[in-house]
């Protein structure tokens, strides 16, 4: 079981590591699109870095909601406490 803290900190490496985002800039409000540039592929590119924190296999149609970081951290947090 991960905390939301220790979710957003793999979020955050995952970004920091695989598209070169500033880890300044990742915060739960930050936008995927409009403040760190991630498109929909981006998005299922970052989900597949950390599906080593997931139980199950997931659907990318799980994510087609997250708008911001906290989107993705909360989904990712529903996941894992499933």
């Amino acid at each position: 079981m991960y905390t939301q803290e220790q979710i957003l900190d793999r979020v955050r490496t995952a970004l920091v590591d695989v598209f070169e985002i500033d880890a300044q800039a990742i915060g739960m409000n930050a936008r995927l699109a409009d403040d760190l540039d991630i498109d929909s592929i981006d998005a299922v590119d970052l989900i597949a870095e950390l599906r080593d924190m997931l139980p199950r296999k997931f659907e990318p149609e799980e994510f087609n909601s997250v708008a911001t970081i906290g989107d993705v951290v909360r989904v990712l947090a529903n996941l894992v406490g499933k």
